[in-house]
């Protein structure tokens, strides 16, 4: 029997290693849980084969992002990785750049060029009338410096992993930018579940971010795709509105973005 429920994953590593053993069975169960749309984001270029070869294999559920992930952005290489994602999108229809953004978390001596990445990537998202998928730790102040300095009408996309205040939501909006909202949202210490109902949902798209930052229940271990509905019930909570709600609103919001 066909889910009713339409969710939306923006934002799933699937070619990880970590589901090298199930993969496509967690694929599976993701989609009999009602997650039919799942966008893959991209680390760097070792990875774009296993991309290509989720997309052939469900070609009506999986849907690709090309970009240099910030903290693959090394001195050695970032040019060469750069290039490829330039050459990439060229060449094959993808849905956004991303994931891209700045992370001081791991290693605050790349900053310029993490920065410099972040711009080149922006730009090129521009030119292609694509979404920008932002991966932001320890930096939000530095994030925004860049999305100011390319602020327009052509700039838009998705604040993945949202877990910043009330004000730096707002300002993310402003920017154009809708805010991902994941396992983090059901976590105690989590904070966003705080204010988010301040925030208009059409504002708000669902992702899992797997296998990392899984929710409650499952927080600690490996999270998927499927979980997507457990995020779904607790925006459900948050915004006083029915799962079905969550999902029609936050799935049309995901339209909105990718353009499919």
């Amino acid at each position: 029997m066909k889910p009713t429920l339409v969710l939306t994953d923006t934002h799933t590593h699937l070619y990880s290693e970590e589901f090298e053993n199930d993969r496509t069975e967690m694929i599976k169960r993701a989609i009999e849980t009602g997650v039919s749309r799942f966008f893959v984001p991209s680390i760097d270029s070792t990875y774009t084969q296993k991309m290509y070869d989720l997309e052939t294999e469900f070609p009506s559920n999986i849907f690709l992002m090309m970009g240099l992930h910030p903290c693959y952005v090394k001195p050695e290489s970032y040019q060469l990785e750069l290039a490829h994602v330039e050459k990439s999108l060229a060449e094959k229809k993808f849905y956004a750049v991303g994931e891209i953004g700045i992370d001081l978390f791991w290693d605050k001596t790349t900053l310029k060029i993490q920065q410099e990445a972040f711009k080149f990537q922006i730009q090129l998202a521009k030119k292609h009338k694509l979404a920008i998928n932002i991966h932001c730790r320890d930096a939000f102040d530095e994030v925004f410096e860049v999305l100011e300095s390319e602020k327009s009408t052509d700039l838009f996309g998705i604040f993945h992993c949202f877990t910043g205040d009330f004000q730096q939501a707002q300002h993310a909006i402003d920017l154009g930018m809708k805010l991902g909202i994941g396992g983090v949202a059901t976590f105690k210490n989590g904070k966003i579940d705080q204010f988010l109902n301040e925030i208009d949902l059409k504002h708000i798209v669902l992702e899992t971010d797997s296998p990392y930052l899984a929710p409650v229940p499952f927080r600690g271990k490996r999270n998927e795709s499927s979980y997507t509905k457990l995020v779904a019930e607790k925006l459900a909570q948050i915004y006083n509105l029915s799962i079905d709600e969550i999902a029609q609103i936050t799935t049309e919001n995901s339209r909105q973005v990718f353009g499919i």
